[in-house]
């Protein structure tokens, strides 16, 4: 019997590869410039298909921002996105008018659901240096029967994620950050009601890895007999995964129902690391949209021209907050949270 901890090993491609439950997962890395006046590159613009820059000329696009960089409004039927930030800040804002700004390790949950529309812009707030700019969205599947249930939206404010810090024989250290899901005595903070995450049995977890040179670390099996693990090895030069070398930039599946020893080489390296049990069920995509069917595909396009899916409460597809605004998140009911 093949009892290899490795199932699969690929390049990273863009987006990443990943496996029911996930969707999509894209990992964003831009050496933005210094801000000008309206928080967009204080440089100029010229050879970039603005609208559709995803080239990374000079080491960053604009992505679908005309001023500054980012997505302005867009829909969203049928999962969840799940935007963990690393470096810099987002603006966000939705057709439930809920609006935030959140950054350097602070995690966006939202759940489309039946539908929204939202836009995530990229403000470069400093004028005197550089503004990198780097996160992970990951899309997150929803369960036919939770579909249509009303949009959510989360944040997970860096402070209160759960954080475990392990340190081997030699005295390395490995820090994992539990975005979603339990690693020994560290807990993720509740998923939306209707996620799968929310599901007892989707042993679902989200979780970056940073392990100093030479460090080594054992991955603990999952607990569910169904899961499947894929880790992300997108820094670092050298790592072995059960006794096994695997290239920098690679997706690597692992077998989920048995640990999993990491054993770093002589340069820092970082892991995201997504699990779950599969859904399961029929994935019909177009665009924004994710359904079961290719008739609820018609149908949530239907839905978005007649409705637009509650409207758009902002005075422009693009808003971003003043130069000034800390972090902080206005959800839909009025409440306020600041940091």
């Amino acid at each position: 019997m093949n009892t290899s901890t490795i199932l699969n090993v690929q390049h990273l491609g863009f987006p990443w590869q990943t496996l029911d439950p996930f969707l999509f997962c894209v990992h964003h890395l831009d050496a933005y410039p210094r801000g000008n006046a309206a928080m967009g590159p204080s440089t100029s613009l010229a050879g970039r298909n603005l609208g559709q820059d995803f080239g990374g000329k000079d080491g960053w696009s604009m992505y679908h921002g005309q001023t500054v960089p980012g997505f302005p409004s867009h829909p969203h039927r049928g999962f969840e996105t799940v935007t963990i930030t690393r470096k810099g800040l987002i603006d966000h804002s939705d057709s439930l008018g809920a609006t935030a700004r959140f950054g350097g390790g602070d995690v966006q949950w939202l759940t489309a659901g039946k539908g929204i529309v939202h836009c995530e812009m990229f403000p470069l707030v400093h004028a005197e240096q550089a503004n990198p700019a780097e996160l992970f969205q990951i899309w997150l599947n929803l369960p036919a029967k939770n579909k249509m249930v009303e949009p959510h939206f989360t944040m997970f404010w860096r402070e209160n994620i759960a954080r475990v810090h392990s340190v081997d024989a030699q005295g390395l250290a490995t820090d994992v950050a539990c975005v979603a899901g339990t690693l020994g005595d560290a807990k993720g903070l509740p998923p939306p009601p209707d996620s799968w995450a929310s599901q007892a049995d989707s042993d679902l977890a989200i979780w970056t890895l940073k392990l100093e040179p030479g460090a080594r670390w054992t991955l603990p099996a999952a607990k569910g007999s169904a899961t499947r693990r894929m880790l992300y090895f997108f820094q670092g030069s050298a790592l072995s995964i059960g006794g096994k070398a695997v290239p920098p930039g690679s997706a690597i599946e692992v077998r989920a129902q048995t640990e999993a020893e990491l054993v770093n080489g002589d340069q820092a390296t970082e892991l995201l690391v997504l699990q779950g049990r599969p859904i399961a069920e029929p994935v019909a995509q177009y665009g924004p949209f994710v359904m079961n069917t290719q008739a609820e595909i018609h149908q949530a396009f239907a839905d978005y021209r007649a409705t637009n899916f509650g409207g758009w409460p902002w005075g422009a597809s693009d808003p971003v907050h003043p130069r000034e605004q800390g972090r902080f998140a206005k959800h839909a009911d009025g409440r306020v949270e600041t940091r």
